[in-house]
């Protein structure tokens, strides 16, 4: 495991935290389940950006896309949630 720094991938892991952390810090205040899956969603890229800062994306490239998958799905369905959800 080799670091390897990029400036851009590193703003994009503290904004990654920054979010996951508002999203629980959200979702705790509110109950915001839209606020939770969307820091849970920037938490998962943010695990990405560490990989590719710690040199692992290559070898784990299946893996990081499989991550990104599932975050890039996990905002979708918060979208939708907030989208549909029942005004009362």
């Amino acid at each position: 495991m080799q670091f390897t720094w990029n400036t851009l991938t590193f703003i994009n892991l503290i904004l990654c935290i920054a979010i996951l952390v508002f999203g629980i810090i959200s979702w705790q205040r509110q109950k915001s389940q839209v606020a939770l899956y969307v820091g849970i969603a920037f938490g998962l890229f943010g695990l990405t950006h560490l990989a590719s800062l710690l040199g692992l994306a290559t070898a784990l490239n299946v893996p990081v896309i499989i991550i990104r998958l599932a975050a890039y799905l996990l905002v979708t369905y918060a979208l939708f949630l907030e989208a549909y959800k029942n005004k009362k």
